[in-house]
């Protein structure tokens, strides 16, 4: 083994700077067995690095190789798998487990032994060694036949000290003298140690010399010593006297103390009593304001709102560690209780009896408000109770119930008081909108509630009368639900709009101002609210609350709002369901109502969600708005029914038909209501749903009816809508108002072509049996050879349409045409000037086909073009 290791340094290790220090024999446990070395390391060079190499024989020949190096940092633990039995296994676990069998324990526990030192030395017990003997982890106790290597060359290499310039030219010099040193070194140390006891004898000797100087040396020191003695004397009498001294300054240093202490105790005492004085001393004239100042006054309450601040402030000081238990301490705190409970019962009396009588005078000018379409106007009140908002806010933070009780009171009260107000007011203005008393009852208003009963009138099938004048046809429709303006004429729909925005108007300003005096009087905060989901508010109705708060608790900034916003419910729940009442009433004085009110509502409702999208007024509104929405799509829904149910005289002309007017009138009335209106969509979605119900049953009138040509119906109908949608200009119903248009002229030719048929019969049954000849091949100019067509056949036909028979004729058209079209439309010309105009095409085609299949016969017709204008012309002025 030492052989080896002697190898594997001056082969692997010297070349490296590395020294080998100890080294074991192993193989892999559990496979074929492949012996290696692995070997202890250390640098020659500082910082000394700590290696475990393994070395393996190399296959090609007799020496050795590095096969793989490991720092001894990474290693983290040492496994001798028994601490007492003799095992050669062991396992090294780096970047992973490592497991050998040593050829022998010896070696074994040489090497563990050898990478305990070194981790002790230079790791300083990094390394965990498992299932290791304790006596070979004792640094001092030499273990195997490595442990001399492994001391003596830590020390070897902690001690080495490289050669300076000098000591190395020194050597090379004595080298150089002894050129034999090197192939005899006995020789060369036995010169060195002659050389040496030269010198040594040389240092005895010079040493010897200088004895009179040593004794003069020690002449000295002995009357130095003498001073010393001298000195030592004097400083002990001098210690003595100053030993006196110190006891006395001793003395006076504790009296000193002793003085400064109790100083400092009486300081410090009277602090504390200043302390007390100043804070839990409450002035007789705030104790007097407390006990007796009055309550009615702006000076009394004055004076009691500073005695309740100082109170407050006496109450909340922090007293100092000990404080608490100093009786007098203890009886000023019982004394401020009893006063603050004294004074909180005293300002509750005192505004529970405000509260109640305010009542009492507010309700004694209604009667002044009853003929006017106005609410009581609640400011002096407000600002008689603001005085006391401070008293609130003490009450608040000190004696929470009472606080409480308080707001529960004035919920009471004003609920009331504002339920009488808001009721009368509301019926003031169902008497408005019916006018009188007795049209009232016609509506169905009994008693001072305002609520409305009785059912819907029910609706009437419209009917066409048999007078051709429109006057005699609008006062034969029939009622379409309360929407014709033969009920309500324009004033009386600007009158209802006007008190419905009256209503609102003066419900608005009530509501801000008295969430406002809450948020102020009950310092309640509301324009302040914390993101996220609000807490579910306690009833407000109820005797007891379901929160619990420790007196001067205060609120969180959600539950101050949603307690506003309860409080504002219990004292306004009148409105919603009076405001629902007045809704329902204009809806049945007229359903045309519902657009008026789905502006103004939409308005308040987006100017009050402005203000707070969360308050009283903007929730209430909102939900009234729904009302709102639900009865206008009553409204077009209930149109668009009675359009599908109307029917036509049998005996009479259609004309224009009443859902056709009916549309005209919602139309006009809409884009004026609804002008700059923040809910335009609605009306354009209801527009969609009714032109699409206009257009489906004027076509189904048109199919039903008997007296009238469908053609006329679709004709006159279609140029009506046409005509509206052009006037008013609706731009959602752009495309509808060009199929209107589009429907009209078809018809309008469709009835020209069918009204006009073939005034000249005969001669267009002949011109249909030449224009058949040439389609069977025969030429134009050789239809004349025909028998049935020869010249002589066409003057025979030709004779029989002289110019007085087609005037009668075209005389006859005219009568028919007149009768069939209505006066409001004013159609007639129009349908004469297309019906002129597609005669004369026929004129023109038969005279085509004269000159084509007639050349140079001279045959002509017995009337010219201008002869038809001129009929035409005069049957147009004579009727």
């Amino acid at each position: 083994m030492t052989a080896i290791k002697h190898a594997l340094q001056r082969d692997i290790f010297t070349p490296n700077d590395e020294r080998l220090l100890s080294i074991v024999n192993v193989c892999k446990a559990g496979k074929k067995k492949k012996n290696c070395f692995l070997c202890a390391t250390v640098t020659t060079e500082r910082p000394v690095q700590v290696k475990v190499v393994k070395v393996k024989k190399s296959d090609k020949g007799d020496f050795y190789k590095r096969q793989i190096a490991w720092t001894l940092r990474d290693l983290a633990v040492v496994d001798a798998k028994d601490a007492i039995k003799e095992n050669p296994e062991f396992d090294l676990h780096f970047e992973k487990i490592y497991k050998w069998v040593a050829s022998s324990t010896a070696e074994k526990n040489a090497f563990i032994s050898c990478i305990w030192k070194l981790n002790q030395r230079y790791l300083r017990k990094k390394i965990d060694f498992v299932n290791v003997s304790s006596q070979l982890l004792e640094e001092s106790v030499p273990s195997g036949e490595n442990q001399s290597v492994t001391g003596g060359d830590e020390e070897a290499v902690d001690e080495y000290q490289e050669l300076n310039a000098r000591e190395e030219q020194d050597i090379e010099i004595m080298m150089e003298g002894c050129e034999y040193a090197i192939s005899n070194a006995e020789a060369f140390a036995e010169r060195l140690s002659r050389e040496l006891q030269v010198l040594d004898g040389a240092n005895i000797q010079s040493i010897m010399a200088s004895e009179k100087q040593v004794n003069i040396l020690m002449k000295l020191l002995d009357d130095a010593l003498k001073e010393v003695d001298q000195i030592e004397l004097k400083l002990s009498s001098y210690e003595e006297m100053l030993q006196s001294v110190k006891e006395q300054m001793d003395q006076i240093s504790e009296s000193n103390h002793l003085i400064h202490l109790s100083n400092t105790n009486n300081v410090k005492l009277l602090s504390e009593i200043e302390f007390l004085v100043n804070h839990l001393d409450l002035a007789k004239g705030h104790i007097k304001a407390l006990q007796e100042g009055d309550l009615a006054s702006s000076r009394g309450i004055e004076a009691c709102t500073n005695a309740a601040d100082a109170l407050l402030q006496c109450m909340n000081v922090a007293l100092r560690p000990g404080h608490d238990m100093l009786l007098a301490v203890k009886q000023q705190q019982q004394r401020f209780s009893d006063l603050r409970e004294h004074f909180a019962r005293r300002l509750a009396s005192h505004l529970n009896n405000v509260f109640v009588q305010q009542g009492h005078d507010q309700s004694s000018t209604l009667a002044q408000h009853s003929v006017e379409l106005t609410l009581p106007n609640h400011h002096p009140f407000h600002r008689d109770l603001l005085r006391y908002a401070k008293l609130m806010e003490w009450l608040k933070s000190t004696d929470y119930g009472k606080y409480e009780g308080l707001t529960k009171n004035y919920m009471d009260y004003l609920s009331r008081l504002y339920e009488r107000e808001i009721k009368d007011f509301f019926e003031v203005a169902k008497i408005k909108m019916t006018g009188t008393t007795k049209e009232s009852k016609k509506f169905g208003l009994h008693g001072s509630s305002g609520k409305l009963t009785g059912s819907t009138s029910s609706l009437n099938k419209l009917s066409v009368q048999s007078s051709g004048n429109r006057r005699s046809q609008s006062s034969s429709l029939l009622d379409m639900g309360n929407m014709s303006a033969s009920d309500l004429d324009v004033a009386d729909r600007t009158k209802f709009d006007k008190i419905f925005e009256q209503v609102l108007s003066e419900l608005e300003p009530l509501c801000l101002a008295e969430q406002d005096f809450i948020s102020k009087f009950f310092k309640l905060q509301q324009h302040q609210s914390i993101p996220g989901t609000m807490t579910e508010a306690e009833d407000l109705d109820g005797g007891t609350s379901s929160r619990q708060h420790n007196s001067g608790t205060p609120l969180p900034v959600s539950s101050e709002k949603d307690m506003i916003r309860q409080m504002m419910i219990k004292i306004f729940r009148c409105i919603e369901p009076e405001l629902n009442n007045l809704i329902a009433l204009g809806d049945k004085i007229d359903s045309f109502n519902s657009l008026y009110m789905l502006v103004k509502m939409s308005h308040h409702v987006w100017t009050a969600q402005n203000v707070d999208p969360a308050s009283f007024l903007s929730t209430t509104l909102g939900n009234v708005l729904v009302t709102v929405k639900r009865n206008f799509d009553k409204c077009i829904s209930n149109q668009i029914r009675q359009m599908e149910e109307v029917k036509i005289s049998k005996k009479s002309k259609v004309g224009i038909l009443p859902f056709v007017a009916e549309f005209e009138e919602f139309a006009g009335l809409a884009e004026s209501i609804f002008k700059n209106a923040e809910r335009r969509g609605d009306l354009d979605k209801a527009y969609t749903k009714l032109i699409r119900g206009v257009f489906v049953n004027v076509e189904k009138v048109a199919n039903e009816s008997q007296k009238t040509p469908r053609d006329v119906v679709m004709m006159e109908n279609f140029h009506h809508i046409f005509a509206t949608l052009s006037r008013l200009k609706i731009s959602c119903l752009e495309a509808e108002k060009k199929e209107a248009k589009q429907k009209y002229t078809d018809h309008l030719q469709s009835y020209v072509i069918y009204s006009l048929g073939q005034p000249l019969e005969k001669l267009n049954h002949f011109f249909e049996g030449v224009e058949a000849r040439v389609a069977q091949g025969i030429r134009e100019e050789e239809v004349s050879y025909q028998l049935a067509f020869n010249k002589q056949e066409l003057r025979k036909v030709i004779k029989e349409y002289p110019g007085k028979e087609v005037k009668k004729g075209l005389d006859n058209l005219y009568k028919k045409v007149d009768k069939h079209l209505c006066e409001e439309e004013n159609l007639l010309q129009v349908v004469w000037h297309s019906m002129q105009d597609e005669f004369i095409r026929q004129y023109k085609h038969f005279e085509g086909l004269i000159a084509r299949c007639y050349p140079g016969s001279g045959v002509t017709m017995e009337f010219t073009i201008q002869d038809i204008l001129d009929y035409c012309s005069s049957i147009a002025q004579s009727h």
